[in-house]
């Protein structure tokens, strides 16, 4: 009986802190909550939006990743806007959904869909030499198509996937388009190059040693964020080398947005950042807007080699503005996609290549 009363009496003294340290617990999940509609609603209001009413009619787009997230959303504002479009993507379900969607929502039939995997030198290649073949112009390109990290291996190539991907097969892309963009253009209508990379640069490396391979980063988000900064670098070089050419490139950072890229890492786990993210900073809607303006604002078509953010000019890493740095990147990204000093001397030429 004793001993009864003891455990009793121990109980009843160790509520009050039992129901304090609740309490503790609520403030603080509270305070977060608190924290992330603060964060939500400053986002929601500083979010940029592309103001440009410009018509696109008779200039041809190509969206790489133009049939899901961002991409379907820039891909459908330019058809609506009169612009033949090209999306391009791996899956030919997925390109074949987002061509109706562009198609049914932009009132534009004028749009079609190619197939595109940007972790194939042969299929980058391939699309290239379609696009130069059967295309009249090419007014812009917006290079949106990446991954995030569905895990560290090599591509039949011998590259890593995600570099591959998201750094690597744009700039094959691009050089090998760049005389369709370079007849294209005019002093008064320059052909645009848009990049899409990300937050994650500032905590990117451009190690030559390490450019690419299996193994050389933990955890693995940073060869995402390796080839975020790599795209940064590329479009500090390749404006250099497009002076005199009627053709501007410049490069994004769409911020947090949700769209399907977190999956990568875990179904379930990609689905609530998804939402989460979609709900504190930017829907892939949102997230459109900077490319968008980029691709339309008559002043952002001034200008070239530059970061924006928000439909403004930014500053990224200041490691993504060395020119030792992306001039070494370019001479081993073009080894590593075997384009020759004499093959790309040609890319900057007016004509097939």
């Amino acid at each position: 009986m004793n001993d009864s009363f003891n455990i009793n009496t121990k109980l009843r003294r160790g509520l009050p802190q039992y129901r304090h340290e609740r309490a503790d617990m609520l403030i603080v999940v509270l305070l977060i909550v608190a924290c992330a509609i603060v964060v939500a609603l400053y986002q929601k209001q500083t979010n940029g939006v592309c103001q440009s009413r410009r018509r696109l009619d008779g200039r041809t787009a190509i969206v790489t990743g133009g049939t899901s997230g961002m991409g379907l959303h820039i891909a459908e504002e330019l058809a609506r806007r009169g612009a033949r479009v090209i999306v391009a993507c791996p899956f030919p379900a997925e390109g074949a959904a987002g061509l109706a969607h562009v198609r049914s929502r932009s009132g534009n039939d004028d749009v079609v869909f190619k197939l595109l995997d940007l972790g194939s030198l042969e299929s980058v290649r391939a699309f290239a030499t379609h696009v130069l073949a059967t295309e009249q112009r090419l007014d812009i390109l917006v290079n949106n198509a990446g991954v995030g990290v569905p895990g560290d291996f090599l591509t039949r190539d011998g590259l890593s996937f995600i570099m591959q991907v998201n750094y690597f097969g744009t700039f094959q892309l691009t050089l090998l388009l760049l005389p369709l963009l370079i007849k294209s253009g005019s002093p008064e209508d320059p052909s645009r190059i848009v990049n899409t990379s990300s937050i994650a640069h500032w905590i990117g490396t451009a190690d030559m040693k390490r450019l690419t391979g299996a193994g050389h980063y933990w955890p693995t988000v940073r060869v995402y964020a390796n080839s975020k900064l790599c795209l940064v670098l590329f479009t500090h070089e390749l404006a250099k080398r497009l002076r005199g050419t009627n053709v501007v490139v410049n490069c994004v950072d769409p911020g947090a947005v949700g769209t399907r890229i977190f999956e990568s890492l875990n179904k379930l786990v990609g689905i609530v950042l998804n939402v989460a993210v979609q709900c504190l900073f930017k829907t892939a809607r949102q997230g459109a807007q900077t490319a968008l303006h980029v691709a339309l604002d008559e002043a952002a078509g001034r200008v070239s080699g530059q970061l924006f953010k928000n439909c403004a000019v930014s500053r990224g890493a200041a490691r993504a503005y060395r020119d030792d740095t992306a001039l070494q990147l370019w001479d081993e990204s073009a080894r590593l996609v075997h384009l020759t000093p004499a093959h790309i001397e040609k890319c900057f030429l007016s004509s097939t290549f």
